[in-house]
């Protein structure tokens, strides 16, 4: 079964080692692999453009948040990476900068709108007034404000953001499950069929994929559940 772009695996491996032996054991199934902290401080930069010159698509999750002329010159770095997508917390004025610095370059940003694995009393404790569909629509139309080139959140929410997107804007939710998978630390998942029905243009899957007994066959299987969808 050939590769969904839809879908992007996340390398949340503690070596460059583990995360090109996945690769490798997932072979053609899988054409988009997530890079993130774990594997980004332990080599990762290097993997991702190695990824890039084999002919993946990789989605840099950094989630970068910091002050204009710093995320700035983040963006830039990130370009000559080579990388596809990148992530940053979806507040506007890192939005606006990084946008800026993006112009013309193809790089995907990503807003993201709230962690999946936090929910009402996560935000409560950290000073937050809005439930979490209310802070995840606010953040998704200032994105869309902004010029993002997509966003991040739940698949819980993604039908209730959908309809204030662009047309072109991507709509990445991680915290996806497929039947029977544990949850780990995820609070709002979502089983990857009702996940694009819900308006998901790419689902991102990591242990229910990494962590199986034949990884491969486990991606095989999501895409042909995300194909019948």
């Amino acid at each position: 079964m050939l590769a969904d772009p839809r879908l992007i695996v996340a390398l949340d491996v503690p070596s460059t080692g583990d995360a090109e032996a996945l690769v490798a054991t997932l072979g053609d199934a899988v054409s988009f692999y997530k890079i993130g902290y774990q594997l980004a401080f332990a080599g990762g930069l290097d993997l991702a453009r190695r990824l890039k010159d084999a002919g993946k698509n990789v989605f840099l999750d950094m989630k970068l948040l910091d002050i204009d002329n710093t995320m700035a010159r983040a963006v830039d770095s990130v370009i000559d990476l080579g990388v596809d997508m990148l992530t940053l917390h979806a507040y506007p004025k890192a939005m606006r900068a990084a946008v800026e610095a993006a112009s013309g370059s193809g790089l995907c940003l990503l807003g993201v709108t709230l962690l999946t694995s936090m929910d009402a009393a996560d935000l409560a404790e950290a000073g937050y007034h809005d439930d979490p569909r209310a802070l995840v629509l606010r953040r998704a139309e200032q994105a869309r404000q902004a010029g993002m080139g997509g966003i991040v959140c739940s698949a819980e929410e993604a039908a209730m953001v959908r309809p204030v997107l662009s047309d072109a804007m991507k709509l990445v939710t991680p915290g996806i499950r497929p039947a029977g998978a544990a949850l780990g630390d995820q609070k709002r998942v979502m089983a990857p069929a009702r996940a694009l029905a819900a308006g998901a243009t790419h689902l991102v899957i990591g242990r229910p994929i990494s962590a199986a007994a034949d990884p491969a066959a486990a991606a095989r299987e999501i895409i042909a559940e995300m194909r019948n969808s």
